[in-house]
């Protein structure tokens, strides 16, 4: 994105692929870091979304450094092709029926679904080119306490939902009963190789 665009000018303003109307960017995440976040969100158009993703989802990522102009009639023109969009999609993590870019989900700290931070996201595992899970670098007290390594990964299965303004990931779960999860227990390299 150039710089000279600020995500203030671009807000619920409309986005095209040619003249193929892609969606409506709502935002971006809020961090303190401006570097972290190259991302902007969008709310993608129903048929878009149907013809162009592996499952449909309302919200997706639009990275920032796609965005190549403001078209005449206000519109954000994008530099690429509806597949290199697709490609991207492709490369997020599904929570809560919404799509999310690595850069979205770097640096959130998780919470379990009792309200206790386990950590930080330090970086995502993929495995056959699907994210997996998120490597997450728990705090002293956490790890302490469950007897965990310096880092843990947690299965994208057991996210539940995202808080925008916190910054957070909730999971569907307890700290206790993540740990006793065949997904967990396989991604952290204790469980049986059968599924």
């Amino acid at each position: 994105m150039r710089e000279e665009y600020r995500i203030q000018e671009l807000l619920e303003r409309e986005v095209y692929v040619g003249e193929t109307r892609v969606g409506v960017i709502t935002g971006e995440r809020f961090h303190p870091r401006d570097e972290l976040v190259r991302s902007m969100r969008i709310r993608v158009e129903d048929g878009i979304a149907e013809e162009y993703m592996r499952k449909p989802a309302e919200f997706a990522p639009l990275s920032k450094e796609l965005v190549h102009s403001i078209r005449s009639d206000g519109g954000v023109k994008l530099s690429k092709s509806m597949r290199e969009l697709q490609r991207r999609w492709r490369n997020t993590v599904r929570i809560n029926e919404k799509l999310y870019a690595p850069d979205e989900l770097l640096d959130r700290a998780v919470l379990d679904n009792d309200g206790l931070d386990l950590g930080n996201v330090t970086d995502l595992v993929k495995i056959k080119r699907t994210y997996k899970g998120l490597v997450i670098k728990p705090h002293y007290i956490v790890r302490t306490r469950q007897g965990l390594p310096d880092t843990i990964i947690v299965p994208v299965g057991q996210l539940a939902r995202t808080t925008a303004r916190l910054d957070e990931i909730i999971l569907r779960c307890s700290m206790k009963r993540l740990v006793t999860l065949p997904s967990y227990l396989k991604l952290n390299g204790q469980g049986s190789e059968e599924e």
